[in-house]
């Protein structure tokens, strides 16, 4: 049963994200919105709310490998994998903005975990309310940024040199009812795929941190994957790359955030070991996005190598 679960919830992801894509694309034309800023915020939110239902519940239940790992292991899938796919299938041009904010701000983000491990509120390795309070403070930040960003600006967000594509024609009720049917469609299918596999993986007897740096973090990001992977197809591109750093602002701002404050989790050195090397790879893809202002094919393979060598680290450690 796990197993047609597994290909049913991989169904529901492709038919929702597709329908998501499409509808978000016809509010941002219809609002007059930058498409980047759509999903920089609700294709982003809306492609996170598994890794929030996940982290949270793990949270609340003492599951503490699979809330931090689902995180940290969804945000080294999104880089490395998701935007890395993304170029490889249509090279990824990215925004000013982004560049200039949102990219930095989630190396920061990131950074703020072993900051926190170090135990300047509480004790060493221990996320405390307070640290979740301040996840949610810059959470807070950015959010505010990005809508200020929406009030201000009355022309399109263009990347450098390359003229956005218009998204076809939609009113804004069947934009709507498209968009909600395709984020229902990405969750129940995110829960699907999540279930599935993590039963799959515990009939195997692998251990809970790997599970939730694995499997559970590949199942959550899913949406991400196949939201952004339409997106490029379809030359969204703006989506494609805002998804992704998006969703991982949203994971450990508000999905982290809102985990430890609600109870606060205990790390092991290997997840402070694993947001470090995350803060390494956002740094080594941010060289060609400042360098050329897109990430292109080569780099994406690039990209997917570096997640295989962190995947046999992270196997091999806990052998």
């Amino acid at each position: 049963m796990d197993y047609i679960l597994l290909i049913v919830g991989f169904i529901c992801l492709v038919k929702g994200a597709d329908f998501f894509v499409s509808g978000s694309s016809a509010i941002a034309v219809h609002f007059n919105i930058p498409t980047f800023i759509i999903g920089l915020t609700i294709v982003a939110f809306g492609t996170s709310l598994p890794e929030a239902a996940v982290s949270v519940t793990a949270a609340m239940k003492g599951a503490n490998g699979i809330a931090v790992g689902n995180v940290l292991g969804s945000n080294m899938f999104n880089l490395l994998i998701v935007l890395a796919i993304s170029a490889v299938i249509k090279e990824c041009p990215v925004s000013k903005a982004i560049l200039r904010f949102e990219y930095p701000l989630a190396i920061i983000a990131v950074a703020i975990i072993p900051i926190c491990c170090i135990g300047i509120f509480d004790a060493p390795l221990l996320l405390s309310r307070y640290d979740g309070i301040i996840l949610l403070a810059v959470f807070m930040v950015f959010l505010t940024k990005t809508f200020n960003n929406i009030t201000k600006s009355k022309d399109k967000y263009t990347v450098e040199g390359v003229p956005e594509e218009e998204p076809k024609k939609m009113n804004l009720p069947k934009a709507s009812v498209i968009s909600v049917i395709g984020i229902l469609g990405i969750i129940f299918g995110g829960d699907l795929v999540v279930d599935a596999a993590t039963g799959i993986a515990l009939s195997f007897g692998i251990d809970e941190t790997l599970i939730g740096l694995t499997i559970v973090a590949l199942g959550t990001s899913l949406p991400e994957l196949v939201t952004s992977v339409v997106a490029a197809r379809k030359g969204e591109t703006d989506i494609a790359t805002g998804n992704v750093i998006g969703s991982n602002l949203f994971n450990i701002l508000f999905v982290l955030g809102l985990s430890v404050t609600i109870n606060p989790i205990e790390v092991t050195m290997d997840s402070v070991y694993d947001s470090i090397i995350l803060i390494a790879v956002s740094l080594i893809a941010y060289i060609p996005l400042i360098k050329h202002k897109q990430l292109n094919r080569s780099w994406g393979i690039i990209m997917i190598v570096m997640y295989a060598v962190y995947l046999a680290y992270i196997i091999m450690r806990t052998m």
